[in-house]
């Protein structure tokens, strides 16, 4: 079976529905991003999903700069997220490369991204990226900050564009499991196949 990019994209809406079906679970928008570390070992953190970019199978994460990931998808950009939802017993382990837009990004259509995404956030959790990663040198009486809602981005905010090339979906459930690939044809156009296999 094959699906061509910007129609329906057959993982795709099997990702959409269950996030549907446990939408109801605070945790059914938690993943697991895995990149590889400067020694070559994995390093593995949860993530929050923000959403696919526009109509296509990208899929969006927000971090800041000073986080170890930026430099790990630097060195290398291969990724690898995995996601089991516990209500509908689906595990969907997602391979594909990672694009970093910050604010030095040439690419205005990235920086407009960066943007939206940016503005999607609440003005509370915007606060979150004026100081990342640094020391909390009071706890006694912490700095008051605050942010203009109508700014941009700031320095430290990262849009991180997940690009899948390999699905794997695991239905514990039906025991079902299909692997999806992505194929590029001469034109840039992106396709997927699937395949049925054993759990």
């Amino acid at each position: 079976m094959m699906a061509k990019t910007g129609t329906a994209v057959p993982w795709k809406q099997l990702l959409l529905d269950a996030l549907d079906s446990n939408a109801h679970l605070k945790h059914s928008s938690f993943f697991q991003l895995a990149t590889v570390g400067y020694n070559g070992r994995p390093s593995n953190r949860t993530l929050i999903f923000r959403g696919f970019q526009g109509d296509t199978d990208k899929i969006q994460i927000h971090t800041d700069s000073t986080s170890r990931k930026i430099d790990e998808l630097k060195h290398c950009p291969f990724a690898e997220i995995c996601w089991y939802f516990t209500e509908s017993w689906e595990q969907f382990r997602i391979k594909g490369r990672i694009d970093i837009v910050d604010g030095s990004n040439p690419d205005p259509v990235n920086l407009q991204e960066r943007e939206k995404s940016w503005f999607a956030r609440s003005p509370r959790s915007r606060l979150l990226y004026l100081d990342p990663g640094h020391p909390l040198v009071d706890e006694e009486s912490p700095k008051e900050v605050s942010i203009d809602p109508s700014a941009g981005p700031v320095d430290a905010f990262c849009l991180l564009v997940h690009d899948p090339e390999q699905v794997d979906y695991l239905n514990l459930k039906s025991n079902q499991r299909l692997t999806f690939t992505s194929r590029h044809k001469v034109n840039g156009d992106k396709w997927w196949t699937s395949e049925k296999i054993n759990p």
